[in-house]
C-alpha cells in the first residue's frame, strides 16, 4: 500500500450521493478498500470538454491546396472527457466539474458521458449561449494532427468549497496559474496526481508549479520532464522531479515508462506494449487513469506502471479518446488470448501475472461502444 498517507481534516462530507448510473461492474478494483464512511467520489477531476471530431485511415497528412479523403471518422466527447470516461471504465467512480455548451454538441457530450458512462457531473454545469470546443483529430501513420476552436469560459475554474470529498483528483497543471481548488483537496486528504500540457511561453521553469507541492505525483512525458529539469535523460529527469513531489512518473513513448518513488526509494521501468497504433489521441490520459487505478487500490510500482502502459497500449487500437478507454472486458480479453500466442516472451508476460488475481471471471459488455461517424441517429432512427 501506498505510504502518501496525508491527515485528512474534519470537514463534514458530502451527504449527498452523486449521481452515478447504476450497472452492474465487471470489477471493482477498490472493493477491498471501501468504507461506509470513506468518501463516495474515488475521483474528481476537472477541465474544458471538446467533441472531437477524429478521421482515420489518411495515407499522409494532409495537403495544402488538395483535399484528403479519410476511411474512417468518428465523433465522441474529448478534452478531459478522456480521462474520465477511462477512469470510470476502470470502475472508478468519478465525478467531472466543466462546462457544457447549450448546443447539440454539449448536450450529446453530457449525454454520452453521464448516461454513457455513469459519470457524475453534479459539479460540471451547462453554458448558455456557449458553444462547445471542437477539435478535428486527422490520425496517420501512428501520429495525429489536430486542429481545435473554442471560446473562453470566463468561470470554469472550480471553486473549493465545491470540490467533492474524494480520495484521488488528477490535475493538469500550468505554469504560473496555480489553482486554489489542488491546495484545497489536498489539505482535505485528497491524493492529487498531477499532469503537464507543453509550455508554449519556453521558460521551463519548474517553481512555476507551484501546485506540485500539493501533490503526491507528477507524470509528465519524456521531453516535459527533461526540460523541466534541465536533464538529457528522462530517467535522471524523474530521480530530479522527486526532490519536488514525492513520486515521479515519467513515460517514455515506445520505451514505456519509468517511475520513481522518493518516499521508499523504489524505482520501476516497464517496457511498452507493441501494439498497431490506429489512433493516439487520448493515450496518455488512459495512462493516467490506469496509474491513478492502481495506486488507490495499493498496487507495487511496476504493477501500476505495467497496468497504465496496457491500459494505454489497447486504447491506441481504436480511434477516438474517450470512446477508445479499455474497461476490464478488453484488459480480460486481451489477457486471455495473448497467452495463447506461441510467438510470446514467457518471461514478458510474467510482468502481467498479477491480472490473474484481478480479472474476473466472466468479462462484462464486450466490445465496447467505440466512436460513431455522426451525431443524430440514436432513438429517432431505432
Amino acid at each position: 500500500m501506498s505510504t502518501y498517507e496525508p491527515q485528512r481534516t474534519d470537514r463534514a462530507r458530502r451527504t449527498e450521493r452523486p449521481q452515478w448510473t447504476e450497472r452492474p461492474a465487471a470489477l471493482d478494483p477498490l472493493a477491498a478498500i471501501r468504507s461506509a464512511d470513506g468518501p463516495l467520489c474515488d475521483v474528481y477531476l476537472t477541465g474544458t470538454v471538446f467533441l472531437d471530431i477524429i478521421f482515420t485511415g489518411l495515407d499522409s497528412a494532409p495537403v495544402r491546396g488538395t483535399e484528403s479523403w479519410a476511411r474512417g471518422m468518428g465523433s465522441s466527447p474529448g478534452g478531459v472527457a478522456n480521462m474520465a470516461t477511462a477512469l470510470a471504465r476502470l470502475g472508478l467512480r468519478t465525478s467531472l466539474a466543466a462546462a457544457f455548451g447549450d448546443d447539440h454538441y454539449g448536450e450529446y457530450c453530457w449525454d454520452a458521458l453521464e448516461q454513457g458512462e455513469g459519470i457524475d457531473l453534479r459539479p460540471s454545469r451547462r453554458v448558455p449561449g456557449w458553444h462547445s470546443p471542437v477539435t478535428v483529430s486527422m490520425a496517420y501513420e501512428g501520429e495525429r494532427t489536430m486542429v481545435s476552436h473554442g471560446h473562453v469560459d470566463s468561470a470554469q475554474e472550480p471553486e473549493s468549497a465545491r470540490v467533492p470529498d474524494a480520495l484521488a483528483a488528477v490535475a493538469s497543471l500550468a505554469p504560473g496559474r496555480p489553482a486554489p481548488w489542488i491546495a484545497h483537496a489536498a489539505a482535505c486528504g485528497t491524493r492529487v496526481f498531477a499532469d503537464i500540457g507543453w509550455d508554449d511561453t519556453g521558460r521551463w521553469d519548474l517553481a512555476a508549479l507551484t501546485d506540485l507541492a500539493h501533490c503526491e505525483a507528477f507524470l509528465p512525458n519524456a521531453e516535459e520532464a527533461m526540460r523541466y529539469t534541465g536533464t538529457t535523460c528522462p530517467r535522471a529527469a524523474a530521480h530530479a522531479l522527486t526532490e519536488v513531489v514525492p513520486l515521479a512518473v515519467v513515460t517514455l513513448g515506445q520505451d514505456g515508462a519509468y517511475a520513481v518513488d522518493r518516499r521508499t526509494g523504489e524505482s520501476a521501468e516497464v517496457p511498452a506494449i507493441e501494439v498497431p497504433a490506429l489512433d493516439p489521441t487520448g493515450a496518455g490520459d488512459v495512462f493516467v487513469a490506469g496509474f491513478v487505478t492502481g495506486s488507490l487500490a495499493g498496487w507495487p510500482l511496476a504493477d501500476r506502471l505495467a497496468f497504465a502502459g496496457l491500459t494505454a497500449a489497447l486504447s491506441v487500437q481504436e480511434f477516438g479518446g474517450s470512446l477508445s478507454a479499455p474497461g476490464w472486458a478488453e484488459i480480460a480479453t486481451w489477457w486471455r488470448h495473448v497467452q495463447s500466442y506461441d510467438d510470446q516472451d514467457p518471461a514478458a508476460l510474467r510482468r502481467y501475472a498479477f491480472l490473474d488475481a484481478l480479472l474476473p471471471d466472466t468479462p462484462g459488455q464486450w466490445p465496447r461502444r467505440r466512436a460513431v461517424p455522426t451525431i443524430g441517429f440514436g432513438a429517432r432512427s431505432a
